[in-house]
């Protein structure tokens, strides 16, 4: 094992090693800061390019992307509400605040310094587990991860604010939302309305950016100011840095927590997060400002997500089992180069498995220290008006979210997303709730439907369920040993109101209608393809008839009602424009895309927002809209991608007959 490890160190003397190591850092730099494309779609655009070439550099270039990504994503996370990647959502919730308040430099330096400690602390927990991980994974049965997602699921108990109901609710709809398309066990199509893109379920992508940047971008817009209230950011980023410092076993403990988590496959890539999250609101003493700009909820999930590559690495290196997506890309891209996953990594290539041990926790540091270096710059952007910067923010979710299927229907289902996401913020419904049901929903089903064909019902006493049930009584207890507060929504119901109830009544009514189509499509599947939807469904439409009971007869003072738009109404600062205006902008821009393609709609788009809400003149106007298009036909070169054509374009392309 000595002389594996020196020779893996010996790669590092050759500058050609550290060069592709840099490029791999610089390409993950340019691709986390999108929204939306993460690790599957850079490891993606790299597999072409590493064909052919010498099996050393070529990893150096795979892991660097891999390594920085989950650092460079929390730029638009932080700054403008936009997750940078599904492994970063958690980060908005109190990220965010702070920008809006001024903060945006502190938040970004405490992000990337815990990011950098969550990168070496899953580089060092890799060595030690490149050798006695072997058993550990294997004890990991289907029994043992549907435990792990039910874990996830109790995080709805920290994460659902004061009322329950509505955080037990968002999680069902996210449960529901997230089985659409093939049932894992028969393949039947539940609740696809004989679609041909709900046939294969929602993306991911397109549901993070649907509940969360879309929401803030429409409330933004309706301000329409900058997205900090102080002209000035300052140093604030070194002030991160010791914030990192102040709460340091915070961040291990998170660290280690994501590179456990990163090492189950399946599991950890999307929740690792939202689990370091519900355990540091958990654990914390004060839990008023969580959701409101509390700097340890940027600290707890940031550390951890960084950890997830080093644990995700475990599962891919020793047994070909990819840990998530982008762990996926990254075995194809060994098989590229000629190498073959499995017990050889901790044999005869056991230097080249240390050669990627040390390239990570390398890239972690250049990675880490660049986005420090540039975070203050990076951070005015929070300063500049948001009429400038929203038809950006609008073109970037489209980009991102059109990757997903490339097809119009993304969009369709980014702005239907959206207006759902629109509207459980402004009752108070916890979004954080709903994506870790969305996320879960297929490995919960998956894993559950496995454990009862292999064990039956008995695989509830396996020891391994038995510490993970304990974990979850656990988890659940200490949330609740207080009130818990809110920690997902920004404002606090004005209980000296009143708020007309019948917005929030119908809308809870619409989801009880949903939970009963959910029952009765239930009744058209074997029970192998039901039993899962349907008992969620009817959970879900009996706690939603308890929701509506309470929002009918409670006094204005009940936790469940709750109403954004009537607070809006007795502060001092009121919106420039109503609810759905905005809304009704971006809808616009779908229906121009169908029409006449996404070049020509967002071209239009651009260029009225700007003179219409912006008060742009003409020659700032056409400056942006130019850069903008033109940058975004790089990205489409780049990604050799092709918009949506839009049926007027179609008709044009069409051969005319003659005669």
């Amino acid at each position: 094992m000595l002389d594996a490890m020196m020779t893996a160190l010996s790669h590092f003397a050759q500058p050609t090693h550290l060069m592709y190591l840099l490029l791999g850092v610089g390409m993950g730099m340019i691709v986390g800061i999108l929204p939306g494309l993460g690790g599957i779609v850079g490891l993606s655009l790299l597999l072409p390019f590493i064909y052919g070439m010498d099996q050393i550099s070529a990893l150096a270039m795979l892991i660097g992307l891999v390594a920085v990504i989950p650092t460079s994503d929390t730029f638009t996370s932080v700054l403008m509400g936009i997750p940078g990647s599904s492994a970063s959502q958690a980060t908005v919730l109190d990220g965010f605040p702070l920008a809006k308040k001024g903060h945006g430099a502190r938040a970004l330096g405490a992000a990337f310094s815990a990011s950098l400690v969550g990168g070496l602390v899953g580089a060092v927990i890799l060595t030690g587990f490149v050798v006695i991980a072997r058993p550990l994974i294997l004890a990991f049965g289907s029994a043992e991860l549907f435990m792990l997602a039910v874990l996830g699921l109790s995080m709805v108990g920290v994460l659902a604010g004061k009322s329950l109901p509505k955080g037990v609710i968002a999680a069902g709809l996210g449960l529901l939302l997230g089985a659409l398309g093939a049932a894992p066990a028969t393949g039947e199509l539940r609740m696809s309305f004989d679609s041909v893109y709900l046939m294969d379920g929602l993306p991911l992508v397109i549901v993070g950016l649907g509940m969360f940047a879309f929401p803030e971008i429409i409330d933004l817009c309706r301000q329409n100011r900058s997205i900090s209230d102080k002209g000035t950011l300052g140093l604030g980023w070194r002030d991160g840095v010791r914030d990192m410092i102040r709460h340091k076993w915070l961040c291990l403990r998170c660290a280690g927590l994501g590179s456990i988590v990163g090492a189950l496959p399946g599991l950890g890539g999307s929740v690792v997060d939202w689990i370091a999250y519900g355990h540091v609101v958990q654990t914390a003493k004060d839990k008023s400002q969580f959701g409101k700009g509390d700097i340890r909820g940027v600290l707890a999930p940031e550390s951890a997500n960084n950890a997830k590559e080093g644990g995700g690495l475990v599962p891919t290196l020793l047994f070909g089992i990819p840990g998530s997506g982008s762990m996926a890309v990254f075995l194809g891209g060994m098989v590229l180069i000629g190498l073959e996953a499995g017990p050889a990594m901790v044999g005869r290539d056991l230097d080249i498995t240390y050669t990627i041990i040390w390239s990570l926790a390398i890239a972690n540091v250049v990675g880490a220290g660049g986005a420090l270096l540039i975070s203050p710059f990076v951070s005015r952007l929070t300063t500049i008006k948001y009429g400038y910067l929203a038809p950006f923010m609008i073109t970037v979710i489209c980009f991102a979210a059109f990757q997903a299927t490339r097809s119009l229907s993304d969009m369709i289902a980014l702005l239907v997303l959206g207006v759902l996401g629109v509207l459980m913020k402004r009752f108070g419904w916890p979004r954080p709730a709903f994506l870790i049901g969305f996320v879960l929903a297929s490995n919960t089903e998956t894993y559950l439907y496995q454990a009862l064909q292999f064990y039956n019902w008995e695989f509830l006493t396996r020891p391994g369920v038995v510490i993970i049930a304990a974990l979850t009584v656990i988890s659940v207890l200490m949330g609740m040993r207080k009130h818990p507060v809110n920690p997902v929504e920004e404002e606090e119901s004005s209980h000296s109101h009143n708020p007309k109830r019948w917005p929030q009544i119908l809308f809870a009514g619409v989801l009880l209608a949903f939970f009963a189509f959910g029952i009765w499509d239930a009744t058209q599947h074997s029970f192998l393809g039901s039993v899962f939807t349907g008992a969620v469904s009817v959970v879900m439409f009996v706690v939603s008839a308890i929701l509506i009971w309470q929002l009918i007869v409670s006094p204005p003072s009940h936790a469940a009602n709750f109403d954004h738009e009537f607070d809006l109404e007795h502060q001092d600062v009121k919106p420039t424009a109503g609810l759905w205006h905005y809304v009704f902008w971006v809808a616009g821009m779908v229906a121009a895309t169908a029409v006449f393609g996404f070049l020509i709609a967002i071209t239009g788009f651009f260029m009225a927002f700007l003179r219409v809400k912006a008060k742009a003149s003409w020659l700032r106007t056409l400056l942006l809209t130019g850069l903008a298009i033109g940058g975004l036909c790089v990205l489409a070169w780049s990604l050799v991608l092709d918009f949506p054509a839009g049926m007027l374009q179609d008709l044009i392309e069409l051969p005319w007959p003659l005669g």
